[in-house]
């Protein structure tokens, strides 16, 4: 197919109908409405504010979840924002029927509400400029009035690429995630023109390193090049100055990873060449035989199971992955080969590591090298231990190890020597762990991550 031809079957399914903006006005109007009359009920001094894409109108077909922002007076204490924001939300939540309480900078409340719409219910001040800003999420007001004053009519290029992003997996901020932001694809195409502007610009986009969309970089040299250092010492793969929110000390792409972005700057090349509907909605991955996997590859799959304490996505999964790269590096170090991880739920309240290693069995015994000869900790090394022989100058001695793989995690774990998430010490200590064998609910997640087809880029 053309591009022109793809683009046009795409936007058919991504723009939202009348039908739909009906619902979706309709529906903010409720909430809005709800939102007044709790915080009048209660006394409470909020404006309630829509930000997000739905306030910005570049949301695709379907996808209606809406952040109202509660927003107190400025001279609101802080403390008061946070415990009367959080009781007006819960009196907003149980009006609306399903609620919990999430946490970020400071608490807020998740609902539900008419046939599973998620309402996030955030507070936050009443900012009109940089300078009223006093908490994270205020910038949230900013960048909505931003991007409603600059998209000059290019919603729909937006939807393309937030669409193309999901399609590729490489949408989302979230820290399990590290892609794209709605508000960097809309800054993106802001600064770029179209969806197919971005595309083209990948390579470009990469190598100019910087993109400064409100000109920071001569407004305020001094404070915009600190931020630029900064991000480019942490090696990000771009920096992009918050176009509304200064001093520009904000760089709207410091959670997009390498691999995110390496997956966009490949896939935009094969879109561009090879233009397909796959790259916006691809097939289901269809999954295989995990075992088969691992005896065309000759490695072994280790899965732990555990329970997972109560908490949010974004909670859980970096300590999952910190706990998962703790594992990969004390097994390493062990001698055994990690050739790669894989983390995430498992049900309700389990979660699960996966970890491909090159063998399940190392030898009796391990080379312990030592110090040199002549020193008093070389006289202690040979009198601690056995079968204690030279090489040059350096003692080198025999430790009888932990052959099999359990044994040595089980080992390391009683140690202390894995790094793991803070709330999951206790329970992943009292880990199942299974060998070259997964529950049958898992059994595709380990196709997945053994036949590279979850993280990918070609096959």
């Amino acid at each position: 197919m053309k591009l022109e031809a793809v683009i046009s079957e795409v936007l058919q399914k991504i723009v939202p109908t009348e039908d739909e903006r009906a619902f979706v006005r309709e529906l903010m109007g409720e909430l809005e409405e709800i939102a007044r009359e709790k915080a009048e009920e209660l006394g409470i001094d909020v404006k309630p504010y829509f930000v997000g894409s739905l306030a910005k109108d570049t949301y695709l077909a379907g996808d209606h979840d809406v952040d109202l922002f509660l927003a107190f007076p400025l001279d609101t204490p802080l403390e008061e924002v946070r415990e009367k924001g959080l009781e007006l939300g819960k009196e907003i939540g149980k009006t609306l029927g399903e609620y919990e309480i999430a946490y970020a900078e400071h608490p807020y409340v998740r609902a539900k509400y008419r046939g599973g719409v998620k309402v996030d219910l955030v507070p936050c001040y009443d900012v009109r400029d940089w300078k009223d800003v006093r908490t994270a999420v205020d910038r949230s007001i900013l960048h909505t009035k931003w991007v409603n004053e600059n998209i000059n009519g290019k919603n729909n290029e937006v939807r393309l690429l937030k669409r193309f992003l999901k399609g590729i997996a490489a949408y989302g901020s979230e820290i399990y995630v590290r892609g794209f932001s709605g508000y960097l694809s809309e800054i993106l195409v802001i600064k770029y023109g179209s969806f197919a502007e971005v595309l083209e610009k990948a390579d470009f986009i990469l190598r100019q390193k910087v993109i400064d969309p409100a000109g920071w970089l001569k407004r305020e040299p001094e404070i915009a090049m600190k931020t630029v250092k900064r991000e480019v010492e942490e090696d990000k793969p771009l920096v992009v100055i918050d176009p509304p929110v200064d001093p520009p000390r904000r760089n709207v792409a410091a959670n997009l990873s390498w691999e995110k972005y390496g997956r966009f700057y490949f896939k935009a090349d094969e879109f561009l060449r090879r233009p397909s509907l796959e790259f916006f909605f691809p097939t289901g991955k269809t999954g295989g035989d995990y075992l088969a996997e691992l005896r065309r590859k000759g490695t072994h799959l280790i899965t732990l199971l555990f329970d997972v304490p109560e908490m949010v996505d974004d909670l859980l999964f970096p300590q999952l992955e910190r706990s998962a790269r703790g594992f990969e590096k004390a097994l390493s170090r062990e001698g055994f080969g990690v050739f790669g991880w894989n983390a995430g739920r498992y049900g309700a309240e389990k979660a699960f590591i996966m970890l491909e290693i090159d063998r399940i069995d190392r030898p009796r015994v391990k080379i312990h090298p030592g110090p040199e000869f002549f020193t008093e900790r070389g006289r202690d090394f040979y009198r601690k231990n056995e079968r204690v022989w030279l090489v040059g100058k350096r003692l080198y001695a025999e430790k009888r190890v932990k052959e099999n793989i359990i044994d040595v995690i089980r080992e390391l774990l009683e140690k202390n020597q894995v790094a793991l998430g803070k709330n999951l010490r206790e329970t992943i200590r009292a880990a199942e762990m299974l060998v070259d064998y997964v529950p049958r609910s898992l059994e595709n997640e380990a196709y997945l991550f053994l036949s590279r087809e979850k993280d990918g880029l070609k096959q």
